[in-house]
């Protein structure tokens, strides 16, 4: 087991290190200190090649100049909250609006694109890095001087491990995420849409035409939106359901997960697997609708729609907004703490 880190370029006269961990299976995952972010996750398929499976850019530049996350920490709060304002204790607090009157993943001072503190930690059997940054009070609008904590963990059983920790000086919201994009295929020129996904997820949150939750928990059953069994996921991208119409042909949505909290995906030709296991409530699953662009990311691919695809663990978002949704509200000195685990590997799967 190791750590290599490495000068990956600065920004605004600083220093940002690329951080890579290697396990003896050769399994390899490597990340920023710039929004903490995963560049690469490298793994081998049933034919024990090695490849990467997520989805990045080649540079720095890239990660400053276009908006799809790729790999970061979302927060302080993930998704989506409506007219980009929220009321704590009789204030009001006004947020970015950057996307139509709505804030998206905390506007524009999201923990996405501010350099973290990193520190290289060896617990036996697992090594990692333990990321650090202090939110002032007021960063995007939010109350109370956040300390964070984000460490990425990884062992020998290719389990890979985020831990989220974090404690304000006033009330204030805290819902994190990881936006990583995913394509088991590594291949990453092709859809994710021949992807199987099982998740024990019986409910799902309705969305309106700005993609904002309405309040209402949806039945999946009989819908595309049923992973309780194995399902392609291109059966939401050719789907005429409204609410995979509205998500632009495919799937924006939070799952209410249950109590087992797993979450499985499989790609066929490679036979690899993501097994996911999550202390989260819920689970974003994003199918990459809107990526699309006149430029490249890694491995010289030009960008396009379904390239990827999201499992974004996590509260509801605009939870402020829903009093009936898991609360994201944390206490002046009460501890934030979330926790999800990757596991890699090969399995025959469905089909």
């Amino acid at each position: 087991m190791q750590v290599i880190k490495q000068n990956y370029g600065s920004i605004d006269g600083q220093t940002i290190s690329k951080f890579t961990l290697v396990n003896d299976q050769g399994m390899t995952i490597s990340f920023l200190d710039y929004g903490c972010t995963i560049t690469e996750i490298i793994v081998p398929d049933r034919n024990g090649k090695f490849e990467n499976i997520v989805l990045g850019f080649d540079n720095l530049e890239a990660y400053q100049s276009y908006s799809f996350y790729f790999g970061s920490i979302i927060g302080r709060v993930a998704g989506r909250i409506k007219g980009a304002s929220f009321e704590l204790d009789g204030n009001i607090y006004t947020l970015a609006k950057n996307e139509s009157r709505n804030c998206l993943h905390s506007g524009t001072e999201g923990l996405h694109q501010v350099k973290w503190r990193g520190e290289i930690v060896n617990k036996g059997n697992d090594v990692g890095v333990k990321f650090s940054y202090l939110s002032p009070d007021g960063e995007g609008g939010f109350p109370g001087n956040l300390c964070l904590h984000v460490t990425y963990t990884l062992n020998q059983l290719n389990e890979f491990t985020i831990l989220y920790e974090g404690v304000s000086d006033k009330r204030t919201l805290i819902n994190l995420t990881n936006h990583t994009y995913f394509n088991l295929s590594g291949k990453l020129n092709t859809s994710v849409g021949e992807h199987w996904l099982k998740m024990a997820s019986d409910q799902f949150v309705e969305l309106d035409n700005e993609m904002l939750p309405t309040g209402r928990l949806l039945e999946v059953k009989g819908t595309p939106f049923d992973f309780r069994n194995w399902r392609k996921l291109k059966d939401g991208m050719n789907s005429n359901h409204q609410q995979n119409k509205l998500a632009g042909w495919g799937y924006d949505h939070p799952f209410l997960l249950n109590r087992e909290k797993e979450i499985m995906l499989f790609e066929g030709e490679s036979g690899r697997t993501l097994k996911i296991t999550t202390t989260e409530p819920a689970v974003v699953l994003y199918t990459g609708n809107m990526l699309e662009g006149d430029f490249l990311i890694s491995g010289n691919v030009k960008v396009h729609k379904y390239l990827g695809l999201c499992l974004e663990t996590q509260a509801l978002p605009d939870a402020v907004h829903h009093s009936h949704f898991p609360s994201i509200t944390f206490e002046q000195g009460e501890k934030y703490q979330s926790q999800t685990m990757y596991y890699f590997g090969i399995e025959e799967g469905p089909g």
